[in-house]
């Protein structure tokens, strides 16, 4: 049987320079390693183009002197800062590898026995973790991967913006017209929404009359709100355990949150629409949007967050990105419990729990394992982890063969060999 796990491979040859780099804000430290052991002093660089031009042309000077053939640069997960760079070495004849930060910190107090931190001590503790073969090879997403990755993030971040918002609207509504949450139960609701925005105060829906409110939010909620619950809001209203003074300033501040509101969910539906063209761009996208249960922003976001499924050879190396690889600590007769490493994007991993929990569902493709799962004494939420590995199997094999989704192939692919 073919071994298809991931195969520790040295990272470092003969023949091979260490480029490591501490990423700072504005400025970076840059070090370079030879397989002989010399290297030279760590040295600062900043943040744009002249200056990555003078860093590269010390790259090249130092290779040729010790002539050398490859260049491995590497660096620690560090958000944003790194990626002008990355964008910019990505361009050239250079392996791009990432170091755990969690690696570089334990090997750091080897290094001399100290935590000490240093500018100049941690580009050599970067180029150690890539020496001793313990970094990963980056992806860096392109095309349409590129831009789906930066409409995800631009969507996480309106969504948690918008979610801020909402806990701010309930905050304030529920101090003027607190009956108002009892009886409307989703703040976001259409109806919710409109009468929060043009008739706010607990007077404004007096005013109106209960004819012309049960009227108003017949045709906005197209028959969802029932004829009692009109009622009850409009006795509510008309005897509120609400506040008076300082009033006015709050109904102000509720119209201006349900306006932004609004508009960070038509910025979200914008994003969401700019995805499903992307996705349109990527022909394995298609194979993944035949699983039941995922949909088009999910997929946006796996391959947003993976850059792209095709670049990896094995399963492992993306279960390692996503942190859902597993590790147990035994020890003589003791034998630990397996977990999660928890060492990857995060992201991705929340957006296979989040589909895990879509499939477990009566009628989902994964319910009855689920099922088999607890039936053998597993806990709810480890059971749902395992769903998730599982179904980023799957996902990586159709995005790898180009292939749709069957349901219950195995069942009908054995009655079709027995017939």
């Amino acid at each position: 049987m073919k071994n298809s796990k991931t195969k520790k491979l040295k990272t470092v040859n003969e023949k091979m320079l260490i480029v490591a780099i501490d990423i700072g804000k504005a400025i970076h430290h840059g070090y370079f390693r030879g397989p002989d052991g010399q290297d030279i002093k760590p040295f600062p660089f900043h943040n744009g183009q002249k200056s990555y031009e003078e860093f590269w042309m010390k790259v090249l000077h130092f290779k040729q002197q010790k002539n050398l053939e490859e260049v491995v640069v590497g660096f620690e997960s560090t958000g944003p800062y790194a990626e002008p760079l990355m964008n910019f070495l990505a361009k050239k004849p250079v392996r791009l590898v990432q170091v755990n930060p969690m690696h570089t910190k334990r090997l750091k107090e080897l290094t001399g026995n100290s935590p000490n931190k240093t500018d100049s001590k941690d580009p050599r503790v970067i180029a150690d973790v890539i020496f001793l073969g313990h970094a990963l090879t980056v992806v860096v997403p392109k095309g349409p991967a590129a831009e789906l990755r930066r409409l995800t993030q631009a969507r996480q971040r309106a969504s948690k913006n918008r979610t801020a918002m909402v806990n701010q609207l309930h905050h304030l509504v529920f101090v003027v017209f607190p009956e108002f949450m009892q009886i409307i139960k989703k703040l976001t609701s259409k109806s919710s929404l409109y009468l929060l925005k043009n008739h706010p105060s607990p007077e404004d829906i007096v005013d109106l009359g209960f004819e012309r409110l049960h009227s108003l939010l017949k045709k906005i909620s197209l028959g969802r709100l029932k004829q009692c619950q009109v009622k009850a809001l409009f006795e509510a209203a008309g005897n509120t355990a609400g506040i008076d003074e300082g009033k006015e300033s709050i109904l102000t501040e509720i119209r201006h949150l349900v306006s932004c509101i609004e508009r960070e969910s038509q910025f979200m539906a914008r994003l969401e629409e700019q995805m499903s063209q992307y996705l349109k761009k990527i022909p394995y996208s298609q194979s993944i949007l035949s699983i039941k249960g995922i949909g088009e922003v999910t997929v946006a976001g796996l391959i947003g967050e993976v850059g792209d499924f095709k670049q990896f050879k094995t399963i492992s190396e993306i279960m390692k990105l996503a942190g859902l690889d597993l590790y147990e600590i035994s020890s003589g007769k003791h034998r630990g419990q397996r977990h999660i490493s928890k060492r990857g994007r995060s992201y991705l991993r929340k957006l296979l729990f989040f589909v895990a929990i879509n499939t477990i569902r009566t009628n989902g493709i994964m319910h009855e394992k689920y099922l088999r799962m607890l039936d053998r004494g597993m806990p709810k939420v480890k059971a749902v982890v395992a769903i998730s590995r599982k179904l980023l199997r799957m996902i990586f094999a159709l995005a790898r063969n180009h292939t749709t989704y069957m349901e219950n192939y195995g069942h009908n692919h054995h009655v079709k060999l027995a017939a």
